[in-house]
């Protein structure tokens, strides 16, 4: 049975070439195809991820948000219309989802970047500029020293300021896509992006640029994580019916 099983899911991989568009993808997958669901969320996972954590500043908490409104996507997929990107559509589902986690949580409370400088160690701002690049170890060591303290401090930024921070630095969205996932116009977005980098700057100086692209790293394994758990999720929906 097992194997049957295997090979059923394997025809339906071939049967779904790699270059399907958004647009056939979200045709399948409202049909009920859920490989082609699965291919949606390993292409946007990341994206949401970071956005979920964004406003939750927690990896478990925007694990099981992400979850959450991949559930609500997979119910509403019929009503998705092409005048936004998917991505873009997909954005709005989890800020929702994560918002309300938020205010469940009664606790979103705003701490101030500028209020925790002096309570942090200054030796853990400085940059070795007389580093010997080839001294791998060493090298490591320090981005990953400098990663953890990019990320503490993005999760210091107040929370309007550090979603657009998230989507324009990290995720490298435009402005318009910002604008239109955050429900904001563009003019607010640039402003948000241009104080959040003033804030960063203020604390880590050159770090901040250094090391953005590495902050909030996805490995393959959160990702296979997401994508099972919401697989069984559906699976236990069907067999509920």
């Amino acid at each position: 049975m097992q194997t049957a099983q295997v090979t059923a899911r394997t025809l339906k991989h071939a049967s779904l070439p790699a270059s399907a568009t958004d647009a056939e993808l979200i045709e399948r997958a409202a049909k009920g195809d859920e490989l082609a669901f699965e291919r949606i969320m390993r292409k946007n996972n990341r994206l949401l991820f970071r956005t979920a954590r964004s406003i939750l500043k927690s990896d478990a908490d925007a694990e099981d948000a992400l979850q959450e409104a991949y559930l609500r996507a997979w119910r509403a997929l019929s009503t998705f219309r092409a005048d936004s990107k998917l991505s873009t559509w997909l954005v709005r589902i989890v800020i929702n989802e994560a918002l309300g986690r938020l205010r469940r949580r009664k606790s979103a409370q705003v701490i101030p970047l500028e209020s925790v400088m002096e309570s942090i160690d200054p030796q853990t701002q400085k940059s070795s500029e007389e580093d010997d690049p080839t001294q791998e170890p060493d090298r490591l060591a320090m981005r990953s020293q400098i990663r953890r303290l990019m990320e503490e401090r993005i999760d210091l930024l107040p929370e309007a300021f550090r979603t657009v921070f998230m989507l324009r630095a990290v995720e490298e969205l435009s402005v318009e896509e910002v604008a239109v996932a955050l429900e904001i116009p563009e003019v607010t977005v640039r402003t948000r992006f241009f104080r959040a980098r003033s804030l960063l700057r203020e604390s880590l100086s050159r770090d901040v640029d250094l090391e953005i692209n590495d902050a909030f790293s996805f490995d393959g394994a959160r990702c296979d994580r997401i994508v099972a758990g919401v697989l069984t999720k559906l699976a236990e929906n069907r067999a509920a019916r």
